[in-house]
C-alpha cells in the first residue's frame, strides 16, 4: 500500500487519509475516491490529497477485518458468538448469550505477531461474558494491507475464540448458620451471581453450622449445582463444610485459593454435580476469586487444582469495604 499526497489527477480510486471540508460538504476519511469527489474537490481550489493507494495483493481494511474474523469464529452459531459487519476495519466479537470467554493464547499472540496493522484486542481468557457484551475485536490499523499476511494471520488463529455457554440451569445454595452469625446476608449478592449467568437459584436452604446437617442438605439439594456458605470461615479441609461434601457422598478437589478476597473457596462434586464452598467475601457484590470458579463451573469447564493455582497471577483483586480486616495495617 501506498500513502501521502498526491495531486488531484492521480487521487481517483484511492482512499481518503483526512476528512476534508469541500463547500457545505465533508468528505470523511476512509471514503474511496470518485470522479465526483474529484471534481469537488478540484472546485474547492483543492490541488492535492493524501491518500492511500492499494497494490496488487493488498486487501481493503474491511475486506481483511472479515476474513480474519471469519477464521476466527468460522462457526459463529456453535461458538455462540455473533459477529458485526465489517466497518471502518474493524468487526466485532459479540457474545450471543451469558456464558466465559474461551480462546487459544498462543494462537491470537502469533496472529497479532504478524504484521502491526493486523491486530485483535480480546478481553481476558476464561473473562464472564453477558450477552451482547464484546469479548473482541478485529481492527486493521492501516486503509489496506497485505492480502499475504492476512491469510497467514487466518492460518494462525483459525478457530481460536469461543464463548463456552451455560450448561447449568439451576443452583441450591446451602447458608450455615451460628449463633450471633451472619444469618442469610448475602443471600441477594450470590442470586444475583446466578441470575447474571442466566440461572435459575432454585431453593435456598439455612442449616444450623453442624457437619450432619450440612451433608444432609447437600444430598437432599435439588440444583444442578450447590453453593455452600458457611456462618463460620472455613479454615481447613477437614473443616465442618468439606467434611460434609464427603460425608454426603462427594469429595474435596482443592481447598484454598491464591485470590484475594477469596482465599477460602473449596471446590469438589458430590453425585455427579458440582459443590462450591464460597469464601465468606461472597456475601458482598464486588469482585472475588469465587466469581472466577462460579462462572466456569456453570459453564461445564473443567477447574483442576491447577487452573486454581495459576489464579493468583492477577488474582490480587480490590480491597472491599466488608473485609474484617484489611490488608494493610493502618498506622
Amino acid at each position: 500500500m501506498r500513502f501521502g499526497s498526491v495531486p488531484l489527477a492521480q487521487a481517483t480510486g484511492g482512499i481518503l487519509a483526512h476528512s476534508l471540508q469541500v463547500g457545505t460538504r465533508k468528505l470523511r476519511k476512509g471514503v474511496t475516491l470518485e470522479q465526483t469527489h474529484i471534481q469537488a474537490l478540484g472546485a474547492a481550489g483543492i490541488s492535492d490529497v493524501v491518500v492511500a493507494q492499494l497494490e496488487p495483493g493488498d486487501l481493503h481494511e474491511d475486506v481483511a477485518a472479515a476474513e480474519l474474523a471469519d477464521a476466527i469464529v468460522p462457526d459463529p452459531s456453535g461458538a455462540h458468538l455473533d459477529l458485526t459487519t465489517a466497518f471502518t476495519g474493524r468487526v466485532n466479537l459479540v457474545a450471543a448469550c451469558p456464558g466465559v470467554a474461551v480462546m487459544d493464547v498462543d494462537a491470537l499472540r502469533a496472529m497479532n505477531a504478524i504484521n502491526p496493522m493486523i491486530t485483535l484486542a480480546t478481553v481476558p481468557p476464561f473473562q464472564q461474558m453477558g450477552t451482547g457484551q464484546m469479548v473482541g475485536t478485529v481492527k486493521i490499523i492501516s486503509y489496506g494491507v497485505a492480502a499475504a499476511d492476512v491469510a497467514r494471520g487466518a492460518v494462525a488463529a483459525a478457530s481460536a475464540m469461543r464463548l463456552a455457554p451455560v450448561v447449568h440451569r439451576t443452583a441450591s445454595l446451602i447458608i450455615t448458620e451460628i449463633d450471633g452469625g451472619a444469618g442469610d446476608k448475602g443471600k441477594k449478592a450470590i442470586a444475583a451471581r446466578v441470575d447474571a449467568l442466566g440461572m435459575d437459584l432454585c431453593e435456598v436452604q439455612l442449616v444450623p453450622h453442624r457437619e450432619a446437617d450440612l451433608a444432609a442438605a447437600v444430598s437432599a439439594a435439588q440444583g444442578d449445582m450447590v453453593l455452600i456458605l458457611t456462618g463460620s470461615a472455613t479454615s481447613d479441609p477437614n473443616d465442618v463444610a468439606p467434611s460434609a461434601v464427603r460425608s454426603a457422598g462427594g469429595q474435596v478437589v482443592r481447598f484454598g485459593m491464591p485470590v484475594d478476597p477469596g482465599n477460602l473457596l473449596f471446590i469438589g462434586d458430590q453425585g455427579g454435580r458440582p459443590v462450591i464452598g464460597l469464601p465468606g467475601c461472597a456475601r458482598s457484590p464486588a469482585l472475588n476469586g469465587a466469581d472466577w470458579v462460579l462462572a466456569r463451573v456453570a459453564c461445564g469447564l473443567d477447574v483442576s487444582h491447577d487452573d486454581i493455582a495459576g489464579m493468583g497471577v492477577g488474582g490480587l483483586l480490590k480491597e472491599i469495604p466488608t473485609r474484617p480486616m484489611p490488608r494493610e495495617r493502618r498506622r
